[in-house]
């Protein structure tokens, strides 16, 4: 089975530090924390309003950052000016139009490839990985082989959704999505709505998985848990 790294999505962090302005909790700290508890990455979803990551926190996790730095987000002109300014490890392209609460559908890679091939060209060109937000549409994965894009992350909220119904049938389009994916040659991610309850069954058939980003449901668990604890029980969810 493929070792699948934990890349916490610190956002939930900056929402409530911008809550009351000032620098309470500290982002920077929190995330050098949470590499220290084992995580292997850290993920940020800056947003063109700027509720949770403002844009120069990305600038101080940079140099911070010493697992894997992934960016989330829309390609608009300020976030390539963004990306290609820090240079992250990875670059996840997401198609969220701009006032949307969280992301909550993947690309049509159809439709949008001329466009994300551009960008994906752009992106490479400064090494950086790229990563393109699908759901697990066979034929839409087909062509997001063909944008250039070195991973695929897939979209979990239906599996999330279904998981405590039918698991069974919540996992099986994931498995066929993970499958086809192996065949066009992509890295395969996953993140949204993962949870301690849910991540271990989706990891344990889903053998090419290579990372996962969880935010909300971790975060939410650190506070009752603590955040070193947290972590290490979602690592334990990636090792069995």
């Amino acid at each position: 089975m493929t070792n699948t790294r934990l890349s916490v999505n610190i956002n939930k962090i900056a929402t409530l530090r911008n809550a009351r302005g000032g620098n309470l909790p500290d982002l920077i700290k929190t995330a050098k924390d949470i590499e220290r508890f084992g995580a292997e990455g850290i993920t940020v979803h800056p947003r063109p309003d700027e509720r949770h990551i403002r844009y120069n926190d990305v600038y101080e996790l940079k140099p911070i950052v010493k697992t894997e730095l992934n960016i989330e987000g829309y390609p608009n002109n300020r976030f390539m000016e963004l990306v290609l300014d820090v240079v992250p490890d990875q670059v996840t392209l997401v198609p969220d139009p701009p006032g949307v609460l969280t992301s909550n559908a993947g690309w049509d890679t159809l439709k949008n490839k001329s466009f994300l091939k551009k960008v994906i060209n752009k992106l490479k060109s400064k090494g950086i990985r790229v990563s393109v937000f699908m759901d697990t549409d066979l034929e839409l994965i087909g062509h997001a082989a063909e944008t250039g894009a070195d991973r695929i992350e897939l979209y979990t909220e239906a599996y999330a959704a279904e998981y405590n119904s039918n698991k069974e049938e919540a996992i099986s389009s994931y498995i066929k999505a993970g499958e086809k994916a192996g065949e066009y040659g992509l890295g395969l991610n996953a993140g949204h709505d993962l949870n301690l309850d849910n991540l271990r069954y989706f990891h344990k058939n889903i053998p090419e998985l290579l990372e996962v980003s969880i935010g909300h449901a971790l975060i939410s668990d650190a506070l009752y848990l603590g955040l070193d604890n947290t972590v290490q029980l979602y690592l334990r969810c990636l090792k069995s």
